[in-house]
């Protein structure tokens, strides 16, 4: 299964459209006010589906991540490294591998398996990933992941 994450150009919030493969309409995802990042994921029809909540006040960035309206289901933590960004996923016994330049990364299960392959597309407006999962069971959390990762990534770029 194959998804296109492509943020909103003119939008005061965070806000992101996630298309399927064919152009229709997955989840939509509203940032809101809020201390840190918190971003709401929706499905085509309007309904919450989950929720990506920054934890303030750590020592580096934190998010949990929610499916329905408060369902905990893990946590992705950035890890303190010299060179390139490394982070820390509890969730389903993910781990995330990547490249020096945080454009391309995987998501990998317990097994080795690749659960999602994230590839950023460099020639856009906007932030735009192509997500390709393995299993549209885990369509929803590696979205999270992936709109965690994406919000890390703001939040340092805009403080430095």
């Amino acid at each position: 299964m194959k998804m296109l994450f492509k943020q909103r150009m003119f939008s005061w919030f965070d806000s992101y459209d996630i298309y399927d493969e064919y152009g229709n309409t997955m989840f939509v995802v509203k940032g809101q006010l809020s201390w840190g990042h918190c971003l709401r994921i929706f499905d085509a029809a309007g309904c919450p589906v989950g929720c990506v909540k920054e934890k303030i006040f750590t020592w580096m960035p934190k998010f949990e991540l929610y499916t329905g309206e408060d369902n905990y289901v893990g946590c992705l933590s950035r890890e303190l490294t010299l060179f390139r960004p490394s982070y820390h996923i509890d969730c389903n016994g993910w781990r995330i591998e990547g490249s020096f330049w945080e454009w391309d990364y995987d998501i990998l299960a317990p097994s080795r398996h690749t659960v999602a392959h994230i590839a950023k597309e460099l020639w856009n407006w906007t932030d735009t990933y192509t997500i390709e999962v393995a299993d549209s069971r885990d369509a929803l959390c590696a979205l999270m992941v992936v709109l965690a990762i994406d919000a890390e990534k703001c939040s340092r770029y805009n403080h430095t």
